[in-house]
């Protein structure tokens, strides 16, 4: 059984978000071409990473913890699953957190968005002072 143990726990990572998605309807299977713009870099660059390093030896997987089913240039299957599940469940995270804190934002909002928060008074800003009046200025 432990030729499972990396799919193991690929698998314990989506179903740990899982929840997210529905408790919290962070949405993020239903936007699935947002979610694959967020995959598609991610799965491109490691990938290729990955081969590379493979392919100069200086990067290999323990045979007794993958299923054997290699890609072409010899990568193991669950490494490609890997740059999808832990990208999910990171998206998953981010999206519970900003169902949770719905005025935080991350930048990827339209630039009508209202802002995540206003400062409370007293709170100094950078380059305010606490009257509200810009630093270097006089009232």
């Amino acid at each position: 059984m432990r030729h499972l143990s990396y799919l193991a726990v690929l698998a314990a990572c989506l179903l740990g978000t899982a929840p997210l998605e529905i408790l919290l309807r962070t949405r993020v299977y239903a936007r699935w071409r947002r979610l694959v713009a967020a995959l598609v870099p991610v799965l491109v660059v490691f990938t290729g990473w990955d081969l590379y390093a493979v392919a100069r030896h200086q990067w290999t997987f323990d045979p007794r913890s993958v299923t054997g089913i290699r890609l072409p240039g010899g990568l193991p299957i669950e490494e490609v699953l890997f740059f999808v599940a832990v990208p999910v469940c990171a998206v998953l995270t981010l999206e519970a957190v900003r169902a949770r804190r719905p005025g935080w934002l991350v930048g990827d909002e339209s630039p009508q968005a209202p802002k995540a928060w206003q400062p409370e008074a007293g709170v100094r800003e950078a380059g305010v002072r606490e009257a509200g009046v810009p630093a270097g200025e006089t009232r």
